[in-house]
């Protein structure tokens, strides 16, 4: 998949979601979303982290 069809698939997906879900709803899935995101690049680059370190040693 492309970057484009990767962005356009998302754009997509999160109209269809938009359209079922209450203000309050999507409100609390987005924030929920971004914390998920934060998070999982927070474990990425701790990894890139530790994985550098060990071949150092």
């Amino acid at each position: 998949m492309s970057p484009y069809e990767l962005t356009a698939s998302i754009t997509a997906a999160a109209n269809v979601i938009a359209c079922k879900l209450s203000d309050d709803e999507l409100a609390i899935l987005a924030a929920a979303l971004v914390q998920l995101g934060d998070t999982l690049s927070t474990i990425a680059t701790q990894r890139a982290i530790c994985k550098n370190a060990e071949s150092f040693l």
